[in-house]
């Protein structure tokens, strides 16, 4: 049975271009005759657990990864039956529910300050950045910050709610540049902590708590990179939120990662070791939940741009290793990296995006002006 696993994965390699043990950087080197029975049968979960534990190398994982999406190898394989129940369990179990919603700051964004702060920005920006006309992720982040700032026409003196806040790189832009209040809610005590300390002087207030708690009136809402976490069965119920915490005239930016098709589970391996109980939502699973809620103004699409975000997190990561290894595993730095190019990889096969979308409560009179 071992050669018919080899033989089949090479067969199915072959199919994106790759080539086990070949000259090209996607190549894929296998260290451990084992890997072929563990991809087949497990999927993206065996993928990622394998390269985790040393069993196979390539030369540029992202080009890897992406030539098996484009070719779209990953629907495939056949998932063993212990994925499939996975599956079946998130279908019809609210996994984001609100006793749930403070798992994920704890298993992830509560790693630990430091490994953010060395592959991050200056401005500690976890979500895409904005690259026109950036040649630096510096840069490319705070052109992201402008950009929201100018989509949401802000105005001396405006409070704004921050869903999702992370350390605060928003709150402390459109503060410092705009004048405005912010109250930016997440639900990590990391981010809380740094995050004041980062925001010192400035009128930006951190609390820790779920979303769904938040009952307060704010002039424009703005949330980046948090409804990821919100899941499908409580995106109309986020949209509430937000339509009742926005004044009348308000408007509300959504920044957010966009899968093109409507799902209901994330893949078991990100799942289970970088985003527990995510969920990238699609274009109509966001339409359905905000209507009749909001009036839809703008829907802008830069998801190349997250590409080329995570490859600068992933060399800032990569020259970093050596100020964080002694508090983190080698797997853990194989983990990251496979998140990191991955991810990258879902970029650039176009699999996934990378929205901003402006809504308004009852429409802007005479007009919303797109901003670019």
């Amino acid at each position: 049975m071992g050669n018919s696993y080899e033989k089949i994965t090479a067969e199915f390699l072959g199919l994106a271009g790759v080539k086990v043990d070949g000259s090209n950087p996607w190549d894929i080197r296998i260290h451990n005759k084992d890997f072929y029975r563990r991809a087949l049968t497990e999927g993206e979960l065996g993928l990622g657990e394998s390269y985790m534990d040393g069993w196979w190398e390539a030369e540029k994982i992202d080009e890897l990864i992406h030539r098996i999406l484009v070719a779209r190898l990953d629907e495939k394989i056949r998932l063993k039956f212990s994925l499939l129940m996975k599956l079946f369990t998130d279908k019809f179990i609210n996994l984001q529910s609100r006793r749930r919603a403070f798992i994920i700051g704890e298993k992830h964004y509560d790693l630990g300050n430091d490994l953010f702060e060395s592959m991050l920005d200056r401005r500690m920006n976890y979500s895409c950045g904005y690259w026109k006309d950036a040649t630096n992720l510096d840069e490319a982040q705070e052109n992201k910050l402008d950009l929201i700032c100018r989509k949401l026409y802000l105005k001396p003196g405006m409070r704004i709610l921050d869903i999702g806040c992370g350390w605060g790189p928003f709150g402390k832009y459109a503060a410092s540049k705009y004048q405005v209040e912010v109250t930016g809610i997440t639900i990590s005590r990391e981010q809380v902590q740094l995050g004041q300390r980062l925001c010192d002087g400035l009128p930006v207030d951190f609390r820790l708590m779920d979303y769904r708690n938040m009952n307060e009136k704010f002039d424009r809402i703005v949330s980046v990179g948090m409804v990821e976490h919100v899941g499908y069965r409580n995106y109309n119920t986020f949209f509430k939120v937000a339509g009742r915490c926005l004044e009348e005239d308000g408007l509300f930016l959504l920044h957010t990662i966009g899968h093109m098709e409507p799902a209901k589970a994330t893949d078991p391996w990100t799942n289970k070791y970088i985003f527990p109980n995510g969920m990238i939502p699609s274009a109509s699973q966001l339409s359905n939940a905000f209507e009749k809620l909001f009036v839809l103004e703008d829907w802008h699409n830069f998801g190349p741009d997250y590409d080329r975000t995570l490859m600068a997190w992933h060399e800032n990561f990569v020259n970093n290793w050596d100020k964080l290894k002694s508090d983190l595993s080698e797997r853990f730095y194989r983990m990251w990296k496979y998140y990191l190019l991955s991810a990258a990889a879902a970029f650039r096969s176009r699999r996934c995006q990378l929205w901003q979308i402006v809504l308004s409560r009852n429409g802007v009179p005479g007009g919303y002006q797109s901003v670019r």
